[in-house]
């Protein structure tokens, strides 16, 4: 299997290619200065959402991030992997996650897109409209 930047991964299977990129993501985003939250917070039962990184941004915003990694820029790239079905089921485990507080902050959704090396940062990528 061929890793980041086209490097070989033997054996290296989805679940860790996925955490590999997420590592790099929250990396970027802590630099930035934001604050891990949760890491792939999901909610309860089938159909349910996952979000990959809850964040706290400097300002107070709840940042919902999602992290989406490909080898490189074909077929539209990371970023427009992230498509309707994708953002609803992000907003529903949002929606799920924001019950925990008696007044819900302020939130975004933010997508992290990797491809290779390269790590494009989307702040406000969608709402919940």
């Amino acid at each position: 299997m061929r890793g980041w930047g086209g490097r070989q991964q033997p054996g290296a299977s989805t679940r860790v290619r996925g955490a590999a990129a997420e590592d790099m993501a929250l990396a970027h985003l802590l630099r930035a200065g934001l604050r891990l939250i949760e890491r792939n917070y999901r909610t309860p039962g089938r159909g349910g959402g996952e979000i990959d990184l809850v964040m706290r941004a400097p300002d107070g915003t709840l940042v919902f991030v999602e992290v989406r990694a490909r080898a490189s820029a074909a077929h539209g790239g990371a970023a427009a992997s992230v498509g309707a079905v994708k953002q609803r089921r992000i907003v529903l485990a949002a929606h799920h996650y924001l019950l925990r507080f008696g007044a819900p902050p302020r939130c975004r959704f933010d997508v992290v897109a990797i491809e290779g090396t390269h790590i494009d940062w989307l702040p406000a990528a969608f709402d919940a409209g």
